[in-house]
């Protein structure tokens, strides 16, 4: 249970962009909260990207920033520099994703214990999660593929959100309101991931995520957390 309450949502947002900054404000603005998984060695980088025949800026926050833009939400690692770690050796592995944890920890001002597996496809896979497991301070990993349920998935090191927004858009919107209908009698999770860079690939859908998240707001059956008061 989740505080007492049967259901839960949570959000979880990758690479640490500038464009967190409007997001937070609007889960700010309707009581939520979200997970955002920075790669401490790109903070404060600046790069554009071409998605869907569309250029968006790809600009990180800057490190001194990082306390201040997420207070209220939960810091998590992404590893130093973005490498797929199903192509890493253990150290390396090790190396990534600890560091990461420890820089981040310095930089939120409390001790990050949750992460996001950074690429996508396969980003992760048996060894790389026991390496996490055992190697580091990481208690909680999200990767890439999607349950299309709000199942509580029982692995923690290889952890599959619900919906990714970005790609499964209709379905989140379709997932959402089956949510508020649930009647549940065991615990269950609404969990959507994505990039808050994505948002800008379509403008429009800054205004209609505003929408859903309103839509799905302030019920009293419903916890909202971070993935790491949700998760653990």
């Amino acid at each position: 249970m989740f505080g007492g309450k049967m259901k839960a949502l949570t959000f979880s947002y990758d690479d640490g962009v500038t464009q967190d900054i409007r997001l937070i404000e609007l889960f700010n603005k309707y009581g939520l909260k979200a997970t955002f998984n920075l790669n401490s060695e790109f903070l404060g980088g600046q790069n554009n990207l071409v998605r869907n025949g569309v250029e968006i800026t790809h600009n990180k926050v800057k490190a001194q920033d990082v306390r201040a833009i997420y207070t209220g939400h939960e810091v998590a690692a992404h590893t130093l520099t973005h490498p797929l770690l199903v192509k890493e050796t253990d150290e390396e592995v090790i190396r990534q994703v600890e560091q990461d944890r420890l820089a981040l920890s310095e930089l939120a001002g409390y001790e990050v214990i949750g992460m996001a597996y950074p690429c996508g496809g396969i980003n992760c896979d048996d060894r790389v999660a026991k390496l996490i497991r055992e190697n580091t301070g990481i208690k909680y990993a999200r990767t890439v593929p999607t349950t299309e349920s709000f199942s509580v998935y029982p692995d923690l090191y290889q952890y599959k959100g619900s919906v990714y927004h970005h790609e499964q858009w209709d379905k989140m919107l379709e997932m959402g309101k089956a949510f508020l209908e649930l009647k549940a009698e065991t615990p269950q999770v609404f969990y959507i991931w994505g990039h808050a860079y994505e948002f800008d690939i379509y403008p429009e859908r800054w205004a209609q995520f505003e929408e859903f998240l309103k839509m799905l707001s302030g019920y009293d059956d419903i916890f909202y957390g971070t993935n790491k008061e949700v998760l653990l």
